[in-house]
């Protein structure tokens, strides 16, 4: 049952992603579900957990579009182990650290994405153009983040809430 958790919050995203998020879009800017997902997972669970669930948003995210299938995969698959990465060695407990993870994970995911497209030969972005659209897009989720992260987390969570108080001495 444990592992299925990570799987519902990934399949929940995609509905998220279909669903609302193009009618959510901002100056033609749309925030990723599934990355943000797959970021949250990582965070939450490690490095391993986050491999795994960006591997599945990023194969979902490839068989949403019209690129090849693979490339999403590969990317998200990196950046959730890096997210986890990051969170496994961070000390830093709070809101602000997984903002900025959400953040560069977002400009990262996006940049990488493009760059693996134009080496399979299906990019027609520029720099400029990647520019234009990963740093908006990178706001935006990190914007999302903290409306969504706080509760996804608390869904994540393994850890039963303590009920009673016992005695240390």
């Amino acid at each position: 049952m444990n592992r299925l958790i990570p799987l519902t919050t990934i399949v929940a995203a995609l509905i998220v992603q279909v669903g609302l998020v193009p009618y959510i879009a901002l100056a033609g800017v749309m925030p990723n579900a599934l990355l943000l997902a797959a970021v949250t997972v990582a965070l939450v669970k490690g490095p391993r957990a986050g491999m795994v669930s960006g591997f599945a948003a990023g194969l979902l995210f490839d068989l949403l579009g019209t690129a090849p299938i693979g490339p999403g995969a590969l990317v998200f698959c990196v950046v959730g182990f890096a997210a986890g990465s990051i969170q496994e060695n961070t000390f830093a407990d709070g809101w602000l650290v997984p903002l900025v993870v959400v953040f560069f994970a977002s400009l990262t995911a996006e940049a990488a994405y493009v760059f693996v497209l134009a080496v399979l030969g299906e990019g027609g972005i520029s720099v400029g153009g990647v520019v234009k659209l990963a740093f908006p897009a990178a706001l935006y989720n990190s914007a999302l983040a903290v409306l969504v992260y706080p509760w996804v987390a608390r869904f994540l969570r393994s850890e039963k809430p303590m009920t009673t108080f016992r005695r240390l001495a």
